[in-house]
């Protein structure tokens, strides 16, 4: 039983439309009752308590069931893709996607799964337009059979291709020489009694599952290609330090250039600090890994710890359905040749080419020195607390412009360096997760892509009217989400300088999926486990945005 005091506008009692006005901006929409009842005065027992049983039952009205059960085996199924992507128990055909906490990353997983089990392909950006089950479930009848799905590659060919994404960094690899940029570090404190021989074996057990971690890139007269070396053991250097000198030496670890024709793309180092109290820091070159890739990483470093501890074997996982091998390969199929006019990769590149022609060379932006001829990526990082009541306005913005919170956190960031003078073309970079299919859920590699997302500021549009822009480019853009960002460059041309990022020179993500390996390995045994900052200080962009959600006790 909740009760809530909510003052009529005119001074009587309230509508039912004040009420769910009031109550609408202080919870979610699926926790907002579908029928409210008014007292003049709560009935009371003679000791003055509460009498429930003389509350008059509720009137939930014609039709106000909360939600209707599933039609067809379609919607019954569809109900189970939502509830399994957003985390609950059961949905109805009527409950909103959004509205149960559901946002971009989450769409595109919905559309995965869906693809997966009903052999349909969908645009993420239907789930916006039809988020309930029974709006969606009409959407699925016109919609077209799925693309191919990503099976491992029997027999592989002798020489295994690189992922699109791993081309431009090879690139870099090879015209910049060995560097940091490109690291990935995650650096975990932990505190009791650690048995450094198990950590050893788990960690062999985790490169052994994960060929990207075991590859070494080669290239001969017809460009780089992939070489998976056997499974061995996985040096685990340890280093006898203090609290004094930890930071310094965490940071010249993290900063490990990699030699990636000869070195595998994984680094892993054990502070030991005395009494039981250690940090663990694992580095992974950007090739072979992304930050999605902690999650899955770290998930089964604590089953390989476990099982090497417990019974001292190896882990009894199921093997991976595909290697990211299978996925390079795969990839190359779905897009096709740009040579044929009706491939996905040729329908893609028209998108963004008109998309992003004229598009400014960069953003003017009120910087504090001058730009320097060649790019140093030398930069760092100021922390930032968004108050929960912020939080909690943004998120009721975005669903009562059925955007997503990131959608209006664009519009925002947007506004803000129209404002700081930018001009009113603003080209923002955000990562995707790049997993469009289910079989690469848990498994290590580079995946993620890079939209540029282009918001017009112009005409002093209101708020509201800035969103519903950025919602419509947005979610135009995800439907092309596939191209490689490295790619759309090279197609689109800039006009090329060592001094700045192409197409893009601020960036914007919103974190808003627990991916992360601290809440992975929250269960080793024996362990108490907690982040321990660390970075390698430096910056691919000019200026980037980096938010995540975190969520307290009813928060």
């Amino acid at each position: 039983l909740v009760a809530y005091l909510v003052p009529a506008a005119d001074g009587g009692v309230p509508s039912g439309a004040e009420l769910r006005r009031h109550v609408g901006a202080q919870l979610p929409d699926y926790m907002v009752p579908s029928a409210f009842m008014t007292l003049d005065a709560f009935p009371l027992t003679p000791n003055g308590k509460l009498d429930r049983r003389a509350l008059p039952a509720p009137d939930y009205g014609p039709g106000s069931t909360g939600g209707r059960a599933p039609r067809s085996p379609r919607e019954e199924i569809l109900c189970g893709l939502f509830a399994e992507v957003l985390g609950l128990e059961s949905v109805t055909i009527d409950d909103d996607f959004f509205g149960l906490g559901g946002h971009s990353l989450l769409a595109t997983k919905l559309v995965s799964r869906i693809r997966s089990v009903l052999d349909v392909e969908l645009a993420v950006r239907r789930v916006f337009e039809a988020p309930t089950v029974a709006e969606l479930a009409t959407v699925l009848d016109a919609s077209a059979a799925a693309r191919s799905p990503l099976r491992a590659v029997e027999p592989r060919p002798a020489r295994l291709p690189l992922s699109l994404a791993q081309q431009r960094l090879w690139f870099l690899h090879q015209f910049e020489g060995p560097s940091a940029t490109y690291n990935i570090p995650v650096a975990l404190r932990l505190s009791g009694e650690l048995d450094e021989r198990a950590l050893r074996l788990a960690l062999g057990d985790v490169v052994a599952r994960h060929e990207s971690l075991r590859t070494v890139f080669a290239e001969d007269a017809d460009g780089p290609y992939q070489v998976v070396r056997d499974a061995e053991a996985v040096g685990l250097a340890v280093v006898r330090t203090d609290e004094t000198r930890l930071r310094t030496e965490l940071l010249g670890a993290a900063r490990h250039a990699f030699d990636l024709r000869s070195e595998g793309p994984l680094r892993v180092w054990l502070f030991e600090l005395g009494d039981d109290a250690y940090v663990l820091l694992v580095v992974a070159h950007h090739i072979a890994s992304d930050a999605w890739s902690m999650g899955p990483l770290a998930r089964d470093l604590t089953s390989a710890y476990a099982a090497r501890v417990g019974s001292g074997g190896a882990p009894g996982w199921e093997p991976l359905p595909v290697q990211y091998a299978d996925y390079s390969i795969w990839q190359r199929e779905v897009l096709g040749a740009e040579d044929d006019s009706d491939s996905e990769i040729t329908r893609q590149l028209a998108y963004w080419k008109a998309v992003l022609a004229d598009l400014p060379e960069e953003l003017s932006l009120p910087f504090d020195r001058p730009r320097p001829a060649v790019a140093t990526y030398q930069g760092d990082s100021v922390a930032l607390d968004l108050a929960p009541e912020l939080h909690e306005k943004l998120t009721r913005i975005a669903r009562e412009r059925r955007a997503s919170l990131f959608m209006v956190v664009q519009a925002a960031l947007s506004t803000l360096l129209t404002r700081l003078g930018a001009g009113t073309d603003i080209p923002l970079g955000t990562p995707v997760a790049g997993r469009t299919d289910d079989a690469l859920d848990d498994l290590v590699g580079f995946f993620v892509n890079t939209l540029v997302l282009r918001t017009d500021t112009s005409g002093d549009p209101t708020f509201a009217e800035l969103i519903e822009r950025v919602r419509v480019r947005d979610l135009e853009a995800y439907a092309y989400q596939d191209l490689p960002f490295e790619r759309l460059v090279e197609v689109v041309n800039p006009e090329r300088s060592l001094s700045r990022h192409p197409l893009f020179q601020t960036m914007l993500t919103l974190n808003n999926t627990e991916q992360g390996a601290e809440t992975a390995v929250a269960s080793l045994p024996g362990l108490t486990v907690a982040n321990e900052p660390v970075a390698v200080g430096g910056a691919k962009v000019d200026l980037s945005f980096r938010l995540g959600e975190r969520r307290g006790d009813g928060a």
